[in-house]
C-alpha cells in the first residue's frame, strides 16, 4: 500500500472513531452516569441522520423525481441539520421517557430497543418518507468548497475533532456540576437520592434527551461523512452493540475512555 493511501486510511478510521466517540458521550451520560439502560441506540443514529439529511438536501425535482421519494428537503447549512438532529432526537427521548422512566430499567431497555427497529422498518418500508431501502444520496458536506475531494477528509476529520472536543468539554462541566453530582447520586442509589429531596424522574428526564440529543448529532455526522443512508445501516450491531463495547471498554462513567 502506497504511504497516501495509508494516511488516507487512517483519517477514515479516525474519523469513525471520532464519530462512534461522540455516540459514546451520549450513552455514557445515560448509562455511565445516571443508570439509565439505552440498547436502542441505532434508532437515534438513524433518526439523526435522516433527519440532517432531510434539512440539509433538496426535494428531488424533475425526472430525479420520478426515482427518488423523500417526504421534504429543505436544502439549509450543514449546522442545522446537526442541530435539527440533535433537536428531534431530544424530543424522541423525551417521548420515550414519559412512560418508562418512573418504571423499572429494563422496560427503557426494551423501549428503546423495540422503538429503534421500529425507526429503521419504518424508514425501510415507507418509500415515500425518504426513498425506503435505497435511502439517500448525494448529501452536503460542509466547507466542501475549500479543497479538493481528494484532500476532503483532512477537513471533515477536523470538523468531526472540533464537535467532539465540544461536546466532551460540554459534558465535562456539567458533570462536575451539582446537576452532575445529582446523576452520579441517582446511579448509585436512588432511593438515598429521592430521600435527599431531588425529583428522580426529572433528572432521570434530563439526562436521556441530552444524550438523545448528542446521539442525534453523531448520526448527523456519519450522514453527512458517508454522503448517503440506507437503513440497513442502522442494525442493532453496528448501531448499538459496536457503541456498548467502547463504552465498556474505555470505561463507563469515564469520558476520556
Amino acid at each position: 500500500m502506497e504511504l497516501g493511501g495509508f494516511i488516507a486510511y487512517l483519517v477514515s478510521l479516525a474519523i469513525m472513531a471520532s464519530i462512534y466517540a461522540v455516540f459514546c458521550l451520549g450513552l455514557n451520560i445515560q448509562w455511565g452516569y445516571t443508570g439509565l439502560f439505552n440498547i436502542g441506540i441505532a434508532g437515534f443514529f438513524c433518526v439523526g441522520a435522516y433527519t440532517s439529511a432531510m434539512l440539509t438536501t433538496p426535494k428531488p425535482t424533475g425526472i430525479y423525481a420520478q426515482y427518488v421519494h423523500q417526504i421534504f428537503g429543505l436544502n439549509l447549512p450543514f449546522v442545522v441539520g446537526l442541530l435539527g438532529a440533535a433537536a428531534v432526537c431530544g424530543i424522541i427521548g423525551f417521548l420515550i421517557g414519559i412512560p418508562t422512566l418512573k418504571l423499572r430499567e429494563d422496560y427503557l431497555a426494551i423501549a428503546t430497543l423495540g422503538i429503534a427497529e421500529t425507526f429503521r422498518l419504518i424508514f425501510n418500508n415507507e418509500h415515500w418518507l425518504a426513498n425506503g431501502p435505497r435511502g439517500l444520496m448525494g448529501l452536503p458536506q460542509p466547507l466542501q468548497g475549500i479543497v479538493s475531494a481528494k484532500h476532503y477528509n483532512y477537513i471533515y476529520l477536523i470538523v468531526v475533532v472540533i464537535i467532539m472536543l465540544f461536546i466532551y468539554l460540554l459534558i465535562e462541566r456539567a458533570i462536575r456540576s451539582p446537576w452532575g453530582r445529582v446523576l452520579r447520586a441517582i446511579r448509585e442509589d436512588e432511593i438515598s437520592a429521592s430521600m435527599s429531596g431531588k425529583d428522580i424522574f426529572h433528572f432521570k428526564m434530563q439526562s436521556l434527551i441530552f444524550g438523545s440529543m448528542v446521539m442525534g448529532v453523531g448520526g448527523a455526522l456519519y450522514a453527512h461523512y458517508t454522503k448517503s443512508i440506507s437503513p440497513d445501516v442502522f442494525t442493532p450491531l453496528y448501531g448499538t452493540f459496536i457503541i456498548w463495547v467502547m463504552l465498556m471498554a474505555g470505561g463507563s462513567g469515564n469520558n476520556k475512555g
